[in-house]
């Protein structure tokens, strides 16, 4: 009975995954998905899974409810009753709410988008211990005791003191008999990485560009939490100044300054140099802006700033420039460029609405580094 609830169970997971796989783009531009996210789950709201439907048979066969009558007769005694109410036009909405991991919804992401997995390049690990029932031992607690061992130890002492009777089988266990399930200690060492997420929050810069933002930051988070069990994350804003914030001020602040991203590639720069060796760590950079920059020569200078420093210490940096009807987008075209064609390490989106997410996701994380 429990190996066959465990069986429908896991039918009843793979039917949602393909729920949510066949609608991913609906879940990915739908930023609500994002409130229900808790530590290690997120709950999902899959519509129109499909029930189990009755099957007619044969006619003539007989059976409970059979017998003389026209379609549309009232089963049972008594006259016909009217209903209440108006009858709709519109179909029902049916709605479940199932529990994800966040490691099962990066596994539908990477199969979806096709992501190959990546391949780390710092060195620092983490130590990652997990104990596993794969050992037997002569002494332990009762809760583990394994009874199929104790009793083929039992069996084997009687059979060799020639005490056991075939035609009077019973195995009675003693103490040197008894075995105990134990366990070894799974030790690995696995690659730590940060995210430093830079926002440009200047006017230009509305609520539903924030949001498209959010949303691309919780699946980009998502993946590279699949592949990376260290992960920290660090949080630049700028207009004409950055700074260090958390990530709900990251998500909520806007200013109405103008805009000098080089100051954001600054402190980013200075956070590696302070707290992320590149030979230890997978750091990641994302940069999200409308594209509007003060001046050439502030532009000039980020260019200097990722030639010169930060290319060399991340394994990828990010571009995604998010579609405004304030921004220019010049700096989109100034990094392409420089780097469009001679640069895989810089990766560069452009993310004209909600509906852009899923591309930029797989521009930026398609290439597996």
């Amino acid at each position: 009975m429990i190996d066959n609830i465990r069986r429908d169970h896991s039918r009843f997971r793979q039917i949602v995954k393909g729920k949510i796989k066949q609608d991913l783009k609906k879940y990915v531009t739908h930023g609500e998905m994002i409130g229900r996210k808790g530590k290690e789950m997120v709950t999902i709201p899959v519509p129109q899974i499909e029930i189990p439907k009755f099957r007619f048979g044969q006619k003539q066969q007989g059976g409970v409810g059979q017998g003389s009558g026209n379609p549309g007769d009232p089963v049972g005694q008594g006259d016909p009753q009217d209903g209440e109410g108006q009858a709709g036009n519109e179909a029902g909405e049916h709605q479940l709410e199932v529990d994800l991991t966040l490691a099962e919804l990066a596994e539908i992401l990477g199969e979806q988008l096709e992501l190959p997995k990546i391949e780390p390049r710092g060195k620092k690990t983490i130590r990652s211990e997990t104990d596993k029932y794969t050992d037997i031992a002569s002494r332990g607690p009762e809760s583990l005791r394994h009874f199929k061992r104790t009793f083929k130890e039992a069996l084997k002492r009687q059979i060799a003191s020639g005490t056991y009777n075939a035609g009077n089988p019973i195995i009675v266990p003693i103490k040197k008999d008894m075995r105990y399930r134990s366990w070894k200690t799974d030790v690995r060492h696995e690659n730590s990485a940060v995210i430093i997420y830079m926002m440009d929050v200047s006017g230009s810069m509305g609520d539903e560009q924030k949001e498209i933002v959010r949303t691309e930051a919780f699946w980009i988070d998502t993946w590279l939490r699949s592949q990376y069990k260290g992960i920290e994350t660090r949080y630049i804003i700028h207009d004409a100044t950055a700074r260090e914030v958390d990530e709900n001020t990251f998500f909520k602040t806007r200013e109405s300054g103008g805009t000098l991203i080089s100051s954001a590639y600054k402190l980013c720069e200075k956070i590696i140099d302070t707290d992320y060796a590149p030979s230890d760590w997978n750091i990641y950079p994302f940069h999200f802006s409308d594209g509007d920059n003060w001046s050439g020569e502030d532009t000039r200078l980020c260019v200097k700033l990722l030639e010169e420093s930060l290319l060399k210490k991340c394994n990828l940096f990010c571009y995604g420039q998010v579609d405004s009807r304030y921004g220019s987008g010049q700096f989109y075209k100034d990094l392409n460029e420089h780097f469009g064609k001679t640069n895989d390490s810089v990766i560069l989106s452009r993310i004209e609405n909600k509906d852009g997410i899923l591309q930029s996701i797989k521009d930026f994380l398609g290439k597996g580094k």
